[in-house]
């Protein structure tokens, strides 16, 4: 909609022309604004300082992005469920029962609902807040039907024992008002599970239990020792094969000796591992003694159960034994309904013959049938967060508003990082490290990963500095942030976006880099001499090891040469001194100071002027696009607004001051205005001579050319008289 039939009102805003929303009607008509007109176009649901329901109320797709679609279908339908909009301006987290349209249909129905709400909770009263609609158990509480299909032990007083018993089965749901309950699903689950576990006992029949009521037990305990048992007849079968492998097969002496000194009663698991019993040809279980001492407790429960009349028996007699138990392990793997058998066959077939499944479905659909009006009471809620947060979330997306108020804080801004004596409060939440297109923004970024042991959390910030200077920010610097609640954090510098942070930081620039290169060749150079130093140290430290007297040989003529050069440099020194001061001589002192400004705006005017056009340029835009906002217009942080974001350390002047100290202090000021002063003064006094020089060397040119010019002059004087006086005789 390039022409918009409603009438915006437009403001200036962060360097950019944005509409100005100021009314309710404003929000009602936000499908007619131009898209291209919008400071935002999507932005995140979660790492935003917002109350993340009600950005979720917006997110109506759910998909973790709000967009301008959104926005405008939300706009348009609390601006018609509320009877007067501008409500929304308010910014209340109360909203009176005459605030709901009573003319739109749905407005009456939560009209309605904000009075039932109101009811359940025991209140009279003419409004309703969030606090009233935040508990939905509390709203819900001891509400027999709530319309989200589930029934509780309030639903039927009569049926309330078999409710229990299925929620106890099936694990149950909970109600909107709080109580565990079950669901249609979960009751025909509860009465297939009745019906299966009830046929299964019923196929069991007399074939299928060859020890009686004791079959399960019996084969338990076969079970237990089978494997043992058949371990034991295999080695009887290679004795039975050949005598000579009785050694290999039977208990190893050598192992029992071993533990013989120990206490035995305590290797029962060692001893467990020796064969159940002494293997011969005859291959003959014995029952009773001759049993290893381990297995004896289990084969005597064995012989009990399955052998009572038997002392020994051989492998075929095992074997018919494990068969028999074939019809009953097939009737336990067809189980069916475990998860009722807690309950006992008695009441299982109970619960089936009183057949009460019918009237508890009947509970549900009466239930289900209250879901519209349940919903209702709910959307009171999401329209209360709306009426409380919606038009604050509209000054931070479809104008940044709140972000350029300085008594406000925009919703993506996290905190506040403290770091090298200043603190600056644009931080915002990110991923990860630096995306290359944040430093497209021209901002100085910090990326930073906070962790707080005590809360258990941990993530990441992009802080902006937009004031002071940056020489001691480092990557790997330790710092503190502070959340929008007040919690800490220890903050590590893991990324830096360098970008220029003050015209007052650019005007040192140049001197910080010379210093720092100075710097360098000091160091560089002491390094070189004290590397040749410790070398000759080490040279004449073994020639002394070694008997011999280091060679010391005086070098007058090297001597003579260092004297020579420091006097040649106090020469120039003195010389330059006297130049500089013939040269000023018979300035006035602002003359003087002015010669200074202008070196000093010489040097450090590119770059301040080149700080200047970025310190202009510098967008919020890109640093939010890298954190997954779609910013849809220029979002600008001049120097004067930014320093409204940084704030550097001011110490109060000192009322108590050592003397001695001060002393100090003055002189190391005095001293270093002076060299500044005298390096200033002494590249001036160099230019000029320079310039004198090229000036002298100009007018000994234009001399030099006169004079040949002169000289010339005669020479072809002489010459047009001698061509003059051979023609007269050529004409007589």
């Amino acid at each position: 909609m390039d022409n918009p039939k409603y009438n915006w009102t437009f403001a200036s805003v962060g360097g950019a022309v944005r509409v100005k929303i100021s009314s309710g009607e404003d929000i009602a008509h936000l499908g007619e604004l131009d898209r291209k007109m919008w400071t935002v176009l999507s932005c995140p649901v979660t790492g935003l300082e917002f109350d993340e329901k009600t950005l979720k109320i917006i997110d109506k797709d759910a998909d973790g992005k709000i967009r301008v679609d959104e926005v405008i279908a939300t706009a348009q339908w609390i601006t018609r469920i509320l009877k007067n909009p501008d409500d929304l301006l308010k910014g209340a987290s109360e909203l009176s029962l005459e605030g709901f349209n009573k003319e739109d249909a749905e407005g009456a129905t939560l009209l309605k609902s904000a009075k039932q709400i109101l009811k359940n909770l025991g209140l009279k009263k003419d409004s309703i807040s969030l606090e009233d609609t935040a508990d939905n158990a509390k709203i819900f509480a001891g509400t027999p039907f709530n319309g989200d299909g589930i029934i509780t032990a309030f639903s039927s007083e009569k049926l309330a024992e078999l409710i229990g018993k299925i929620a106890a089965v099936t694990g149950g749901a909970t109600d909107r008002s709080g109580e565990t309950g079950v669901t249609a699903e979960q009751i025909e689950a509860f009465y297939a599970a009745c019906a299966d576990y009830a046929a299964w006992k019923d196929s069991l029949t007399k074939e299928a239990l060859p020890y009686g009521d004791a079959t399960a037990d019996a084969l338990a305990a076969v079970e237990a020792v089978a494997s043992k048992v058949a371990d034991y007849f295999v080695r009887c079968k290679l004795i039975s094969f050949d005598a000579d492998a009785s050694g290999a097969v039977d208990v190893d002496i050598e192992k029992i000796r071993s533990i013989s000194a120990e206490d035995l009663s305590s290797k029962c698991e060692d001893i467990a591992l020796y064969p159940i019993a002494r293997p011969d040809a005859k291959g003959v279980l014995p029952l009773g003694e001759g049993v290893n001492p381990a297995w004896q407790a289990a084969i005597a429960k064995v012989k009990a159960l399955v052998f009572p009349k038997k002392n020994s028996v051989t492998e075929a007699e095992w074997n018919a034994a494990l068969a028999s138990f074939g019809p009953y392990k097939d009737w336990v793997a067809a189980k069916k309904g475990a998860e009722v058998e807690a309950l006992g066959l008695d009441d299982v077939k109970a619960i089936l013959k009183a057949d009460e499944k019918a009237a508890l479905l009947d509970l549900i659909e009466k239930d289900k049938a209250l879901e519209a009006e349940a919903i209702s009471i709910e959307t009171v809620d999401k329209v209360l967060h709306l009426v409380r947060d919606f038009y604050t979330f509209l000054n931070n997306y479809v104008v940044l508003a709140d972000f350029y108020d300085v008594d406000k804080k925009a919703i993506f801004q996290a905190g506040r990082l403290y770091i090298d004596q200043r603190s600056t409060d644009l931080c915002i939440k990110v991923a990860g490290p630096a995306p290359e297109i944040a430093s497209l923004s021209g901002m100085y970024i910090l990326y930073c990963a906070c962790k707080s042991e005590k809360l258990g959390k941990s993530f990441n910030i992009a802080a902006v500095l937009t004031d002071g200077d940056v020489d001691g920010l480092r990557t790997g610097k330790n710092a503190v942030f502070y959340d929008r609640a007040g919690n800490d954090y220890t903050a590590v510098v893991t990324g830096i976006v360098e970008n220029p942070v003050s015209v007052r930081q650019a005007f040192w620039s140049p001197y910080k880099k010379v210093a720092r290169m100075i710097n360098d060749r000091i160091d560089k150079k002491a390094a070189e001499k004290n590397e040749k130093s410790m070398a000759g140290l080490t040279t004449a430290t073994n020639t002394a090891a070694d008997g011999k007297a280091p060679a010391m040989p005086f070098d007058i003529g090297k001597f003579a040469g260092i004297f020579a050069a420091i006097g040649m440099a106090i020469g120039l020194v003195g010389a330059a001194l006297a130049g500089i001061a013939a040269s000023l001589k018979g300035l006035h002192w602002w003359q003087f100071i002015l010669i200074i400004a202008v070196i000093m705006l010489l040097i450090s005017g590119p770059s301040m002027f080149i700080a200047w056009r970025k310190l202009r340029r510098r967008d919020l835009g890109p640093v939010l696009n890298a954190n997954g906002w779609a910013v849809n217009a220029a979002s600008l942080v001049r120097p004067k607004f930014g320093k409204t974001l940084t704030s550097i350390v001011k110490f109060p002047a000192l009322k108590a001051v050592d003397p001695a100290e001060a002393k100090k202090v003055r002189r190391r000021r005095f001293w270093t205005w002076l060299i500044c002063i005298l390096i200033l003064a002494g590249g001036a006094f160099c230019g000029w001579k320079l310039y004198e020089k090229k000036q002298a060397a100009k007018a000994a040119a234009a001399e030099a050319a006169a004079v040949e010019a002169a000289a010339e002059a005669p020479a072809e004087a002489e010459a047009e008289v001698a061509v003059e006086e051979a023609a007269e005789p050529a004409a007589e």
